[in-house]
């Protein structure tokens, strides 16, 4: 609701419905929205952080974004370049943070026992904010605990670029065993 406010203040409401073409086109969009695709792939309620990182992503282009660190150009380069492969291994949130820093923005609760999303972007709008998707919880089919059965959220995932939303992603080890069943 807020988004549709300042786009029609810029007097462009209808920049929202374009995106939402473009996130269909790519596959991030569903009949109930990013939360719908999210759904498919990431366990439980977690893609709630997951779709705020996809709004996000439009709040900067529309310059809306006011991130609590940047990237300078390099350091994200060399985050965009390594961390595909820095993925193949399972990781935690504070391998996340200790090697890449604090993240531009926390999508969800800094309480390790929840899940999240860590952004991390530079000034320039048209180069992608790197995603880190993270879950905390209890194991498939397990009945739901208190506190969840890891001291702090597991990596799943991490998701950049433009192409084809589900190509985006690089699944971790332990993001591929809980990839939902189709």
């Amino acid at each position: 609701m807020l988004m549709d406010h300042l786009l029609f203040v810029e007097c462009q409401p209808e920049a929202l419905a374009d995106e939402q073409r473009i996130w269909e086109d790519r596959g991030a969009w569903s009949s109930t929205g990013v939360a719908g695709v999210f759904r498919d792939l990431i366990p439980e309620r977690y893609y709630e952080y997951g779709v705020a990182s996809v709004y996000a992503e439009f709040a900067h282009l529309r310059g809306w974004l006011k991130p609590d660190r940047v990237l300078d150009p390099d350091e994200h380069a060399v985050l965009r370049g390594a961390v595909r492969e820095w993925a193949g291994e399972d990781r935690v949130w504070t391998d996340v943070v200790d090697a890449f820093g604090t993240p531009s923005m926390l999508f969800g609760s800094n309480n390790p026992y929840y899940g999240k999303t860590l952004g991390y972007l530079t000034e320039n709008p048209e180069e992608p904010m790197v995603s880190f998707h993270l879950w905390n919880g209890s194991a498939p089919g397990a009945e739901q605990s208190w506190p969840p059965e890891h001291e702090e959220p597991l990596l799943l995932a991490v998701r950049f670029g433009t192409g084809p939303f589900r190509q985006t992603f690089t699944f971790t080890p332990e993001g591929r065993r809980r990839l939902p069943v189709e």
